[in-house]
This record gives structure tokens, C-alpha cells and sequence, in this order.
């Protein structure tokens, strides 16, 4: 074994994770989820968790599975299908206890105030919207400094979203936890592990570190996004963000996402679809998925 190997199989990461946690999800919507990570929550036998997303498939799965007690989210969307529709059918049928809705830049510092270890941050984002009126835990403050009108500035205090656990999928990693990302966008993944006390990386590929940095822009700088010493754990999981997308090495899987929007609709269709995809491990999903793609084809 290597010094300073982390790498863990895709359950050894679940066992980590204990009924009532807090637990941040990376990525954005339908990108870059860490997708075998939450279909082994699924598998697992978890329950009452506190779910912190900028939303996609992640929150639909949890949400119809019962897994979660508490949601912390800025929107829940699979872009293409602008509204996630188990995550739908979990707001309208009320089967989520609570629920706290967050402008997007008051999520962002919400995990900025955890990362830094403080319990709130300011910022005039929320200041008379229905943010407050909803959620009458979220306090403002006074500044203690006057503007330049003599005027003390009345803020939102954003609390901290302190996580006990942060998943997050990257394109590449080293054993140790350094990790990269090869698309667009880092999506915060970053700012998801130091808001945790125990951050996992799920990955494409296991490169050794220097190939990490190799290649076209972006620049090392900007492709190593996350740090071994933000992580506790990395999984090598090819295809682990399906059926969202991992750019450059995948876009997202359009067919067999109208295909889970349209099983979401219906009970009957919906057992169907966990029983061929969501009944097995992480290699009976991969299997099925491109079983369900060669019949489309045929």
C-alpha cells in the first residue's frame, strides 16, 4: 500500500455515514453527481438524514426512498425537465418534514461560513424576499459599522451549513485524495469538503499524482480543485455520475433520463424501474443501463 492511500470501495464509504448525519451533496443539478455514491445510500439501510444540494437525481432518489428528514437545497432540476419529478411529487405530497429553501448565493455562504468554521456569515441577499418569511430561523444582524451615511446596515446572518459528511465526483484523483475536474465548472465541490467533517471523492480514473497536472487547459491551477487533506476516503467509480454529466468524459444521458422522469409518474412504472436498476450493486446498474441502450437501439 501506498502512503497516504485512501482508496475505498463504494460501500466502505456508505458505512461511514450513520442514520441522522448531515450530508452534502457536490455538483450541480444534472452535473457531476455522485451519482454510485447516492444509489448506495439507497442500498443501504440509512434513514433520517439531512440532504444540503444545489439539487438534481440525487434529491429525487433520496426523496422517494424515505431517506430524508431534513433538506437544505438552493432548486432541485435535471435541466432538460426543469422540475426533478420525485422531488415534485415529494413537496407535493409533503413527505419531507422539513425543509428549508435558500437562495442560491445565501447556500453558497452558507457553506462558506461552515468552511471557515464560523457560525453565520452577512449578506444582503434574503432581505425582504419570502427566503425569511419561510424560514424564520435565519436571524439578521446589525453591523457594528456605519456606512458612510452614519446608517447601521440591517444583513441577513446566514447560518453555517456544517456537514458531518461531503460526497462529491471529480473526473481524476491520486490515491491520496488529491482530485481534478476536466469540464467547465467546478460546481463548489471544494467548498463541500471543507464545509465537512469527513469528505469522499468519487472519481472516473486513479491517475498517479503527476498525471493529475498533465495535459491542455485548463492550467494544473485550476484543474486541481480538491485536496488529499479535505478528503478522508476516494472511490474509483467509471460512469459514476450517470446518468449526469461528467464533461469532457460524458454529457448527460438524455434517453434514460426521460426514461426515470417518465417512471417517477407512475407507481407501477416506478417499481419496475428500481427493480431493473436500483435492486443490484453498482455493477448491476451499469449493466442495466447499457441493456436499456442497446434496446433503444434495436
Amino acid at each position: 500500500m501506498k502512503p497516504r492511500d485512501k482508496q475505498l470501495t463504494i460501500d466502505e464509504v456508505v458505512a461511514q455515514i450513520e442514520d441522522g448525519m448531515t450530508v452534502g451533496i457536490g455538483g450541480w443539478g444534472p452535473r457531476r453527481k455522485p451519482m454510485a455514491l447516492v444509489r448506495a445510500i439507497l442500498r443501504s439501510d440509512l434513514k433520517d438524514l439531512t440532504i444540503v444540494s444545489w439539487g438534481g437525481a440525487d434529491v429525487g432518489l433520496l426523496a422517494r426512498a424515505g431517506k430524508i428528514r431534513k433538506l437544505v437545497y438552493a432548486f432541485v432540476s435535471l435541466d432538460s425537465i426543469p422540475l426533478e419529478p420525485n422531488f415534485l411529487r415529494a413537496r407535493q405530497d409533503g413527505t419531507i418534514p422539513e425543509i428549508v429553501e435558500l437562495d442560491e448565493g445565501m447556500f453558497q455562504t452558507g457553506l462558506y461560513a461552515a468552511a471557515q468554521r464560523l457560525p453565520f456569515l452577512p449578506m444582503r441577499a434574503g432581505l425582504g424576499s419570502d427566503v425569511l418569511v419561510n424560514n424564520p430561523q435565519i436571524a439578521t444582524v446589525t453591523s457594528p459599522y456605519a456606512d458612510p451615511d452614519g446608517v447601521f446596515e440591517e444583513l441577513t446572518a446566514v447560518p453555517a451549513l456544517r456537514l458531518d459528511v461531503a460526497l462529491v465526483h471529480l473526473n481524476r484523483a491520486d490515491v491520496h485524495g488529491n482530485a481534478t475536474y476536466l469540464g467547465p465548472d467546478p460546481y463548489f465541490d471544494d467548498l463541500f469538503c471543507m464545509a465537512a467533517d469527513k469528505a469522499f471523492v468519487s472519481c472516473e480514473q486513479i491517475l498517479d499524482t503527476a498525471g493529475l497536472t498533465a495535459g491542455p487547459e485548463p492550467t494544473p491551477v485550476q484543474r486541481l480543485l480538491v485536496s488529499r487533506m479535505m478528503v478522508a476516503g476516494v472511490v474509483e467509480t467509471p460512469n459514476g455520475a450517470h446518468f449526469t454529466t461528467c464533461t469532457p468524459d460524458y454529457e448527460r444521458d438524455e434517453k434514460f433520463q426521460k426514461h426515470y422522469a417518465a417512471a417517477a409518474a407512475d407507481d407501477e412504472a416506478w417499481a419496475a424501474f428500481e427493480e431493473r436498476f436500483l435492486s443490484g450493486d453498482e455493477d448491476a446498474y451499469q449493466a442495466a443501463v447499457a441493456a436499456f441502450h442497446s434496446e433503444q437501439e434495436g
